[in-house]
């Protein structure tokens, strides 16, 4: 290969790999995606996909584990037909690229037609860690907003 070919394939790949590199969705932009999907999987009551997103050293209230948030998400799909859950604007404050602490108020309601049985609107802080490419969320707690 001459000095000119090899140049050329050299500036190809550079450029490949920039288009790559602008490609890649930034951090936080990911991180909303994840949160922004895991709403919808709520809404459609997928109690696996909801797990998925659970770090395996997962807690949340009342120290719940990765397998009660399971059960919480099941149980709950289970009791209504209807599933809703609105998410307030998300706070979120990146630690770095691979952490991040995100809150926001969460309107969620339960029923069995259009109209909810129930709900109730809570402060939701959650902590996120960045595992293989994929936001997993490590920590969750929420409480009723006044």
């Amino acid at each position: 290969m001459g000095k000119t070919s090899a140049w050329r394939l050299l500036m190809a790949l550079a450029i490949v790999g920039c288009a790559c590199a602008c490609a890649r969705t930034p951090p936080e932009q990911a991180l909303r995606d994840t949160i922004a999907q895991l709403q919808r999987d709520i809404g459609a009551r997928d109690a696996d996909a909801v797990t998925s997103v659970l770090a395996e050293d997962f807690v949340g209230n009342e120290g719940m584990d990765r397998r009660g948030a399971r059960q919480l998400a099941a149980g709950t799909f289970l009791r209504y037909r209807e599933v809703g859950a609105k998410l307030g604007p998300l706070q979120v404050e990146m630690r770095g690229d691979r952490h991040a602490t995100v809150r926001f108020t969460a309107a969620i309601s339960g029923g069995a037609g259009l109209v909810p049985q129930e709900g109730q609107v809570y402060q939701v802080v959650t902590g996120w860690r960045l595992v293989d490419g994929d936001w997993m969320l490590t920590s969750a707690d929420w409480t009723p907003a006044l």
